[in-house]
């Protein structure tokens, strides 16, 4: 663990950038520390320590990303993150705590949004019968980045996305004056209308949405379209 780690931040620091980092920690509104990699530098480090031979052990995994978790740099987390997608083929139901744990530390839209569309939409696709009660729990949380979750994670479902789960959800969180609450609201049914149009304009039609809920889900549609 501690030799996959090293290296990467042997790496990392080689290739860093006070500039870009600067710039970067100021997008992120300075509640990141940054090396100052840009996505693509980023990525070819991490096509290198991604190579299937020197790949740690999947129980060795979850030590690693609770440990880059923990870096200050961001980059730590995006790399941690695309590290857990290498093992998707090897979920195991003990694999949503880890998760929650990056859902709730250094939390933001970066990181909530890779891992709630990538990491537990898959999960929940391999474990259905775990679904409905953690999105239950994190509806109930309190925690607009479980709650963002919650929305977000049927994103890339298209037909298979349960328009029961998703009403449900959403109107558990109408009211809220939360932006990325209301943002994910519009996004998540801005991207199905793309495979069912209909259902997304009768949801919006009899739902008090947020306007800006509104606004997002209906982005896609014709204007002549009759809402």
């Amino acid at each position: 663990m501690h030799l996959f780690i090293n290296t990467l931040e042997d790496m990392f620091k080689e290739m860093a950038n006070a500039s870009v980092a600067a710039g970067q920690k100021a997008y992120m509104r300075n509640q990141f520390e940054f090396y100052g990699l840009k996505t693509p530098v980023r990525r070819a480090l991490q096509k290198q320590l991604f190579q299937k031979e020197r790949l740690p052990p999947k129980d060795e995994v979850a030590g690693i990303v609770k440990t880059l978790w923990g870096h200050p740099q961001r980059e730590c987390h995006y790399l941690a993150q695309e590290l857990l997608k290498k093992y998707l083929n090897n979920l195991e139901e003990q694999d949503i705590a880890l998760y929650e744990f990056m859902i709730t530390h250094n939390s933001w839209w970066d990181t909530v949004d890779f891992i709630a569309v990538n990491l537990v939409g898959r999960y929940f696709r391999k474990f259905p019968s775990k679904r409905d009660a953690h999105v239950t729990k994190w509806l109930a949380s309190g925690n607009i980045w479980l709650q963002r979750t919650a929305l977000l994670f049927q994103l890339k479902y298209k037909e298979s996305l349960d328009t029961t789960l998703l009403s449900d959800s959403i109107e558990k969180l109408l009211g809220s004056g939360e932006f990325f609450i209301n943002k994910a609201i519009g996004w998540i049914l801005r991207e199905y209308s793309k495979t069912n149009a209909a259902w997304v304009i009768q949801f919006v039609n009899s739902t008090p949405l947020h306007s800006l809920s509104r606004k997002e889900a209906l982005r896609l549609m014709k204007p002549d379209r009759n809402f």
